[in-house]
């Protein structure tokens, strides 16, 4: 196994596999390096002298400039390398790839009445306002294991809450960025019915969300009419402890035709893969990212979608995305979203280049521009499609990006609500994410983390480390969103987990 590893012929700088002691010599083809000081596992060192102000070079493109003097071997981080928020000349649809060739496999899904293919099979407890949050969820931990065993085909009850519903603009900004995100879960075809909880006075009223998302019944009673969906306020049902009853008789009304549905076979093109990276590190870039890259690219292959997300995290890595748009309109729909993200972060007095956590860091990423590098990896090679606003139904077949902020539960809500039915999750540090309704497949970017979290990482990524070739890796990804997507359970469907992860993004005051 390599000590460290360039990326780039005409990187500066390659990145530490293991930790690296002072006085070690590294070869980089011709060139030997000297390392100069203790430097960790995931994190940068020098192989080339660079001067003060000059651009550090991963990937083979810019990831900030020089503090001062680099000399060779020296670690390369926050203390020497600052993001340069340069200007580009922004390319259109220059470097659009032609369609892969298609391939074709199936999954074992649930086909919806509405023609929706799902991966999952659960019963949706859905709040439209924070007051009616807790009757949500005890009508749904009502419905232990015990209680469902009689209905084998249903993956379980779950409440679907937030924080928000009411102090809002009526019909304003964040009511339809908060119904799309309550229409999207409604519709969702791993969604096999739902029953609406509400308080009854609320800004975010039930009747506007059921005639705004035109909401039906996924499965359910088996009605296409609105008049089958079970809806209730606690003020008109009399209180918590009566709509807890109600809600659970809708329940277990709803539960039998849910059962219903079986699995069967359904084209790869119905898969809608959200891909995220969190908790990430030096080696996100190197290992996990762009195999999910080439297991986004074969189901590209097959006619399905994979969405990239977080716009924070693809700022400095734009260029690049806008040269493979398909058109210099769905290229100028991303520069779009980033400038209303340099306004918006503007008026809370943050910018938007300063997005990175203290486990990014501490994991070896230094700016925005690296770590949005690496982010994008997951996007694979294809032409990019579409760009979607949060929550927007999503329509398109191929590569597409969806609207969202870095934090990882708020931005997978977004995509999950657009019609994501399965979820690929990258992580350097340890993200435990699980997700509901969508499985999430967890990736470690390291073997050494993944040894030490296997109760909750699906697949070792860290393997490209040891000789490994991406392509394999992301080929075993793809077989597993397959085998997911069929039923096979993630580690953390396997620990339940996934019930709280549901975070609508919230954008607007609350008045």
């Amino acid at each position: 196994m390599e000590s460290a590893i360039q990326i780039h012929p005409h990187d500066s700088v390659a990145i530490a596999v293991r930790d690296l002691a002072a006085g070690e010599k590294l070869r980089f083809g011709d060139v030997e390096v000297t390392v100069q000081e203790a430097i960790g596992a995931g994190h940068k060192v020098a192989i080339r002298e660079t001067a003060k102000d000059s651009q550090v070079i991963r990937y083979g493109q810019p990831i900030g400039a020089a503090l001062g003097d680099i000399a060779s071997g020296q670690w390369v981080h926050s203390h020497n390398l600052k993001n340069r928020d340069s200007e580009q000349a922004y390319q259109f649809a220059t470097e659009t790839p032609s369609p892969p060739n298609r391939i074709e496999r199936t999954f074992q899904g649930y086909r919806r009445q509405n023609g929706g293919a799902g991966t999952r099979n659960y019963l949706a407890i859905i709040s439209n306002v924070n007051c009616s949050a807790s009757v949500s969820r005890q009508v749904a931990r009502h419905f232990t294991a015990e209680r469902l065993a009689a209905y084998p085909n249903v993956d379980g009850v779950v409440a679907f809450t937030h924080h928000g519903g009411c102090a809002m603009q009526f019909g304003g900004q964040q009511h339809q960025l908060l119904n799309r995100v309550m229409g999207g879960i409604a519709r969702h075809p791993n969604i096999g019915g739902y029953v609406l909880i509400g308080l009854g006075c609320e800004q975010a009223t039930l009747d506007y969300l059921m005639s705004d998302q035109h909401l039906v019944q996924i499965e359910g009673t088996n009605q296409n009419s609105a008049d089958s969906i079970p809806v209730m306020t606690m003020q008109q049902n009399g209180g918590t402890q009566k709509t807890i009853q109600h809600a659970i008789r809708s329940v277990e009304a709803l539960l039998p035709a849910v059962n219903q549905v079986q699995r069967q076979p359904i084209p790869a093109s119905e898969i809608i893969l959200a891909t995220q990276c969190g908790g990430s590190d030096g080696n996100s870039g190197i290992t996990a990212n762009p195999a999910v890259g080439v297991a986004s690219d074969l189901l590209v292959a097959c006619g399905g979608t994979t969405v990239l997300a977080e716009t924070t995290e693809i700022v400095g890595a734009e260029h690049l995305l806008t040269k493979r748009a398909i058109s210099s309109e769905v290229g100028q729909k991303l520069l779009d979203r980033i400038e209303w993200w340099r306004w918006y972060a503007n008026i809370f007095g943050e910018i938007v280049d300063n997005n990175r956590s203290a486990g990014n860091a501490a994991g070896g990423l230094t700016t925005i521009a690296e770590k949005s590098l690496g982010a994008v990896a997951k996007a694979g090679s294809t032409a990019l499609m579409d760009v979607y606003q949060y929550a927007d139904p999503i329509t398109a077949k191929g590569l597409v990006i969806m609207d969202s902020p870095g934090f990882d539960p708020c931005s997978i809500t977004g995509m999950v609500a657009g019609g994501a039915n399965m979820v690929v999750f990258t992580t350097g540090r340890g993200s435990c994410y699980g997700c509901k309704p969508s499985p999430s497949i967890k990736i470690a970017t390291n073997s050494s983390m993944f040894q030490r979290m296997q109760d909750d990482m699906d697949i070792d990524a860290g393997k490209v480390l040891a000789g490994s070739t991406v392509h394999s890796v992301g080929e075993e990804i793809f077989e597993k969103i397959l085998a997911v997507a069929s039923g096979e359970k993630t580690k953390s469907e396997q620990h339940g987990l996934g019930d709280e992860e549901f975070v609508p993004w919230m954008i607007g005051p609350i008045l």
